[in-house]
């Protein structure tokens, strides 16, 4: 017979690695999955509204802007180029598509990376304090 840890009638299992990153995705608390991680665009709560963990212990300072950045890089340039390869588009044709596209991504991504980070850190119980 294998060997199994029992549990407390009243835990349940820690949350795998990716449903835990997909809550912070999603904006949820990664250790419930049921409260909201922020209080306006950027601004992590102090502790989740359900479960009560503390949620302002985990900081990310510059790392959501720079992988932000990373991501858009990525999707951006390499479009223009292509664009500007195959269709040679007037300049203010690839600018008025690609400014409001790099806009749009950037403050789509941000607290979505952002979300990801601090449930990345509530994995790793990187706590701030």
């Amino acid at each position: 017979m294998p060997y199994q840890v029992s549990q407390d009638p009243g835990t349940s299992p820690p949350p795998s690695r990716m449903k835990t990153l997909l809550r912070g995705l999603s904006h949820l608390c990664p250790a419930c999955g049921q409260g909201r991680i922020y209080t306006g665009y950027l601004t992590i709560m102090p502790h989740c509204t359900d479960c009560s963990s503390p949620l302002a212990d985990y900081r990310s300072d510059d790392a959501p802007a720079y992988f932000t950045i990373f991501i858009v890089g990525h999707i951006v340039v390499p479009g223009t180029l292509l664009m500007e390869k195959f269709a040679s588009p007037e300049v203010w044709v690839q600018q008025a598509l690609w400014l409001p596209l790099t806009l749009i991504l950037t403050l789509l991504l941000l607290p979505r990376v952002k979300g990801v980070l601090l449930a990345l850190q509530w994995l790793l119980k990187m706590k701030t304090s």
